[in-house]
C-alpha cells in the first residue's frame, strides 16, 4: 500500500481554501529611468543631473508630491562594444526613478512629459490598490469559511462531526496570486487604451484542520 492508500497518524480533516478579492486600481506606480553616454565622466554626469532636475519640475507641475517620488543615486560605470575588437564607448550615467500617482487621469500625461524631460528608458506601469490591506483581510476571513465549508461537506459524506479547529496554515499569497494570473491579468490594463489599470486581485489562502466528533 503506498503512501496516497495510507494515512501514518489519522488525526482529523485537513482542507485548503482560498478566496480573492477584485478592486478597481486607485494607485499606478511608474518605473523610469534615465541613460545617458558621454565621453567624459563629468559630463555624463552633467547632462544625467539635468534631466533629474527637469523630470522634478515636470512632477511638481502636475502636483505630484516629492515624498511620491523614489530617486535613485546617480550610478556611473563605462561602457564598451565587443566586436571585432573591444571599443571604449564612453560613460554611462543612470538614475531611475519609482513615481506614485493617486489621480490615474494624469497618469498618461505625466508619462509622456516624464520622457519628454529625459527618461528614455520606461520599466513599466504597476497598478495598485491602497486598500490592500483591508482586501487581504477580506479574502483571509473568505478563505477561511470556504476551508470550513469544505470540511464540512467532508465530514457529512464521512458521516462525523467536525471538532475545534486544531492546526492553522497560512499559505503564500504570491504563489496564489500567479495562479490566479493564469486565469486573468490581474493588476494590468484590461481596458481598450494602452494604460486602462483594469483590476487588482488580493488573494489569500489557507490550510485549516479539524479534529473529528463521532464517528
Amino acid at each position: 500500500m503506498n503512501g496516497t492508500q495510507s494515512i501514518d497518524a489519522p488525526w482529523g480533516i485537513s482542507v485548503f481554501g482560498a478566496a480573492s478579492m477584485d478592486a478597481t486600481p486607485d494607485v499606478a506606480r511608474l518605473r523610469v529611468a534615465i541613460k545617458q553616454t558621454r565621453q567624459k565622466a563629468s559630463e555624463a554626469f552633467e547632462v544625467t543631473r539635468g534631466s533629474v532636475n527637469q523630470i522634478r519640475d515636470v512632477l511638481r507641475g502636475h502636483r505630484v508630491p516629492d515624498t511620491a517620488v523614489s530617486t535613485s543615486r546617480l550610478n556611473l560605470e563605462s561602457t564598451w562594444s565587443y566586436g571585432n575588437e573591444r571599443k571604449f564607448l564612453g560613460y554611462e550615467c543612470t538614475a531611475a526613478f519609482v513615481i506614485e500617482l493617486r489621480e490615474l487621469d494624469i497618469l498618461e500625461a505625466v508619462l509622456i512629459n516624464v520622457v519628454e524631460a529625459g527618461a528614455n528608458e520606461v520599466a513599466g506601469v504597476e497598478f495598485d490598490v491602497s486598500t490592500k490591506k483591508e482586501l487581504r483581510a477580506e479574502a483571509r476571513t473568505a478563505a477561511v469559511a470556504a476551508a470550513r465549508e469544505k470540511a464540512a461537506l467532508y465530514a457529512a459524506a464521512a458521516g462525523v462531526q467536525l471538532g475545534p479547529v486544531i492546526h492553522i496554515k497560512d499559505v503564500d499569497s504570491d504563489q496564489l496570486q500567479n495562479s490566479y494570473r493564469g486565469h486573468g491579468q490581474a493588476g494590468r490594463g484590461g481596458g481598450e487604451g494602452d494604460l486602462a489599470p483594469g483590476k487588482v486581485t488580493v488573494t489569500a489562502g489557507v490550510v485549516i484542520g479539524f479534529s473529528i466528533v463521532g464517528g
